[in-house]
């Protein structure tokens, strides 16, 4: 049974678009390429407060279904990514 899922991603401001884009396919193939996959790109943002050294971020939003089972490898994947 699958669930809808919403998550924000917030990548590096200094990323050039085709390294976010490969990120994102990379996160989103472990879901199983979901078939109503909706991605929202909002852009580089300012930060509510500095994280590090970083105050600005690329915000992505996606939304999706997702089998519960594929969550954890994904999970994991989102961890390991700066």
């Amino acid at each position: 049974m699958t669930r809808p899922y919403e998550a924000v991603y917030i990548f590096d401001s200094a990323l050039e678009d085709a390294a976010i884009n490969e990120r994102l396919e990379r996160f989103h193939a472990l879901l199983g390429k979901p078939a109503d996959l909706s991605v929202d790109h909002w852009g580089r943002r300012q930060l509510a407060y500095p994280i590090g050294r970083k105050e600005q971020g690329y915000y992505v939003v996606a939304r999706f279904s997702a089998e519960s089972a594929a969550l954890p490898e994904y999970e994991r994947a989102l961890k390991l990514d700066e």
